[in-house]
């Protein structure tokens, strides 16, 4: 009887895999066939049992078996609060294909709640592909807060501000950041935050009851240095303390505590806390932000986590 079951969640776990490449990742059932290493008739089977069976919506509905162990030893090693892990596409095992799709899910879960929620959202490509998944909404009961600024020392804006395009998405009260994502000093800093409506903000993010957040690396493919916000000497000088990562334009090390000085000197975005007793789920994946995941789940930076198959089996021990 126990061969038997395990014959059958074999199958399922195929036929969900293949449901993933086709309806997510996009493949065609030529490419399904020579990734899971059937034939095309078989990978056209699989798919179409992925349907019959509802494991196919708009996202998949059938927990992956080794997704599921992969969320289950990330939450044991770093006392996750909540952790999925979505499947990778073996053509190109760190892309964020499927990310967007269930941290949208997630984020439509708080959305559906009938009580006035505060949710909090980082920027970054993550985010926006996320936000982009989610369904129009009616939600006037929630807050949407921006946890950064998204402005240039000139005065242009990121393209990866997401708070403004939830809002429009959800009919939700929000609350962008009037803010560039670092003060010229650590007084003007302090200056920019004492102004009521940013003080306002603050407060807001203080009451979060869900906060979402991207990973970033550093070095050269670094989306602060890539994006603009910080210049190649200013990445070199955080390289050389150690910086592994950032969340929010806080820079912190391989530890996960946020770095004293340098650029964490002028960046005003809402504090950085460990620990934090509200939920904050990271998303991300790929091979060049494992030491920033790491470091991020190590320093409980983050305390939720939507990642991939392979970025998962990388940042366990």
């Amino acid at each position: 009887m126990a061969a038997k079951q395990d014959l059958e969640t074999s199958r399922l776990d195929d036929a969900a895999r293949a449901g993933w490449l086709y309806y997510v990742a996009g493949n065609t059932q030529d490419e399904i066939a020579r990734k899971l290493g059937v034939s095309r008739q078989s990978a056209q089977r699989l798919v179409s049992l992925a349907v019959s069976e509802r494991l196919i919506k708009v996202r998949l509905d059938h927990p992956i078996a080794h997704c599921m162990e992969l969320a289950q030893a990330l939450q044991a090693t770093y006392g996750l609060r909540t952790c999925d892990v979505v499947p990778s596409d073996p053509a190109d095992p760190y892309s964020m294909v499927g990310l967007a799709q269930t941290a949208a899910a997630e984020i439509e879960r708080h959305l559906k709640s009938d009580t006035p929620k505060i949710i909090t959202l980082g920027t970054g490509r993550a985010l926006r592909a996320t936000v982009d998944q989610l369904p129009i909404m009616n939600c006037p009961q929630h807050k949407i807060v921006s946890l950064l600024g998204n402005m240039m020392s000139d005065g242009s804006a990121s393209a990866y501000n997401v708070v403004i395009r939830l809002a429009d998405r959800i009919n939700a009260r929000h609350y962008p950041m009037p803010l560039p994502v670092f003060a010229g000093s650590r007084d003007e800093r302090t200056l920019l935050h004492d102004q009521p409506p940013v003080r306002n903000i603050l407060d807001l993010t203080r009451q979060a009851d869900a906060a979402f957040v991207g990973v970033g690396n550093i070095g050269d493919t670094a989306p602060l240095f890539v994006d603009g916000f910080i210049s190649e000497t200013e990445m070199r000088d955080l390289q050389a303390v150690g910086a592994t990562g950032e969340i929010t334009s806080w820079v912190y090390n391989e530890a996960g505590e946020v770095i004293e000085g340098l650029t964490n000197d002028r960046v005003a975005s809402a504090p950085l806390l460990a620990d934090s007793p509200r939920p904050i789920t990271g998303i991300a994946s790929g091979e060049q932000k494992i030491p920033a995941i790491r470091a991020a789940l190590r320093g409980k930076l983050i305390n939720g986590l939507i990642t991939n198959e392979a970025t998962a089996e990388r940042l366990l021990p």
